[in-house]
């Protein structure tokens, strides 16, 4: 198990980030004098609360895998700023950077800790040496990626000139970082994914410790998200090599809340996304705010496990008759808004599945479909699914990506990427108290505004609207 964050001083003293002026508030000498040892490096990257948890929740918000009722929506447990990334509105922006402050006090220890490392060349053994940097290199990129999903652009044809995010590459607070481009930020975390595949060991003791199949993992999401689908099956394949459990759905017990437990053997890399009270919470009596959307829910045919594995339906009041709950989390909390948003090998599955299709194997695609899938489906009774075309296969893959990762913390960087197809570009639409809200594809909002405590303590560009 990671070790408590309240066991080391460097840990808790870093509250406040204000972005490129400063980028955290804390003692820099106070800090880096508990960094002496490998064994003082790993205890730093094994803070849970620090490195697993706390990954940013907008993204989930402002998905259509749910919706709220009127009377949810109107509730106590919702806050203003989540009514506001809920309908979209142009001026939806947090006040408080907590989301953002947690995702750069995440770089900024990994900093530390590349930094000492360089120090302990020589004075440690290099596996050990090599496997602490290639952890630290993978949680950098892990915090800067998932920041980028809400504050950057879409990676696309602009990449090069469209405003990305500040990436520090320094723990000094003086480290003064604009915003750079997409391509900028992209590039880095990249480059540290693949020379974090280079240096970790092949396996870890446990799921919240980065290995060499979760770098080969995120390299994928990564490069699915470019466009970069030779990249993205390069990196899929190399993570299946080392990973490639599958849990048989027919094992699992329908009637649990939650099915699932944490670590169970499909995770690669274990985090979920920041705990608050959120319309993703449980809160509205005792029953779940989020009603997933009734598309998802008729999408799954008569033996598919999944429908009564990842959603129960809603029957006690004052829930309205007919609608579903999410019970899917791999992060097996009850009534948490910690959903899990980690790395599995039914995404890596699904990715590779979408890059065989996207480069022209048909055969290879529908082949990993049918390896996902036969484990999903009633013992028995799955058929094996062909496909007449290349196009064919890249819309059923698509399909069952859709009604596997619900809630996994894909869909928003889904909708961003698929949004540049014509075919697979969709208007999103909530209706709440009389009012239809409507998001397009590609508009401004799929970037979501910079939190205003971010702004108001450094020099940063707001984006567009």
């Amino acid at each position: 198990m990671k070790l408590n964050h309240h066991i080391f001083p460097v840990l808790i003293v870093c509250l406040i980030l204000a972005s490129c002026q400063k980028f955290v508030d804390i003692k820099k000498s106070g800090s880096q004098s508990f960094i002496e040892t490998a064994q003082d490096c790993q205890l730093i990257l094994d803070n849970y609360d620090l490195f697993n948890t706390a990954y940013p929740i907008d993204g989930e918000i402002s998905t259509d895998d749910y919706y709220l009722d009127d009377a949810r929506y109107n509730s106590d447990p919702i806050t203003l700023d989540d009514r506001s990334l809920y309908t979209w509105r142009s001026n939806a922006i947090r006040n408080e950077g907590t989301l953002w402050v947690n995702s750069y006090n995440k770089i900024y220890h990994t900093n530390l800790v590349l930094e000492a490392l360089e120090k302990l060349n020589g004075k440690e053994s290099p596996g050990i040496l090599n496997n602490l940097k290639g952890s630290a290199l993978f949680l950098r990129a892990y915090a800067l990626w998932n920041l980028a999903q809400l504050y950057a652009r879409p990676y696309g044809a602009n990449a090069a000139q469209d405003p990305g995010i500040p990436v520090h590459l320094l723990s000094d607070i003086n480290d003064i970082q604009g915003r750079g481009t997409v391509k900028i930020t992209y590039d880095r975390i990249v480059q540290d994914l693949s020379d974090a595949a280079n240096l970790l060991n092949a396996t870890s003791s446990i799921s919240t410790r980065p290995n060499k199949a979760a770098a080969f993992a995120m390299l994928a999401r990564v490069y699915l998200s470019m466009g970069n689908y030779p990249g993205a099956l390069a990196s899929a394949s190399s993570a299946l090599e080392l990973k490639h459990d599958l849990i048989d759905f027919n094992t699992l017990n329908k009637e649990s809340f939650n099915p699932f437990v944490k670590f169970n053997k499909e995770v690669i890399f274990h985090s979920v996304v920041f705990s608050q009270n959120s319309v993703l919470e449980a809160g509205y009596g005792d029953q779940d705010l989020a009603l997933i959307n009734p598309e998802i829910i008729s999408s799954y045919e008569i033996n598919d496990l999944r429908k009564s594995i990842l959603f129960k339906e809603n029957t006690d009041v004052p829930v309205p008759s007919g609608t579903y709950r999410f019970t899917g989390n791999y992060e097996s909390a009850v009534g948490s808004s910690k959903l899990f948003n980690g790395l599995a090998v039914d995404e890596v599955y699904l990715t590779r599945a979408e890059s065989y299709a996207r480069t022209g194997n048909a055969d290879a695609a529908m082949q990993d479909l049918n390896t996902l899938l036969q484990s999903r489906w009633a013992s028995g009774t799955y058929r094996t699914k062909t496909a007449g075309s290349v196009n064919d296969a890249l819309s059923q893959v698509l399909g069952e990506r859709r009604k596997e990762l619900v809630m996994r913390g894909s869909r928003w960087t889904d909708l961003r990427r698929l949004n540049k197809e014509a075919q697979f570009a969709r208007t999103l639409s909530r209706v709440v108290n009389g009012s239809t809200y409507t998001l397009p594809p590609n508009d401004n909002r799929y970037t979501l505004l910079i939190p205003q405590e971010v702004l108001t303590n450094s020099a940063l560009a707001q984006n567009a609207r």
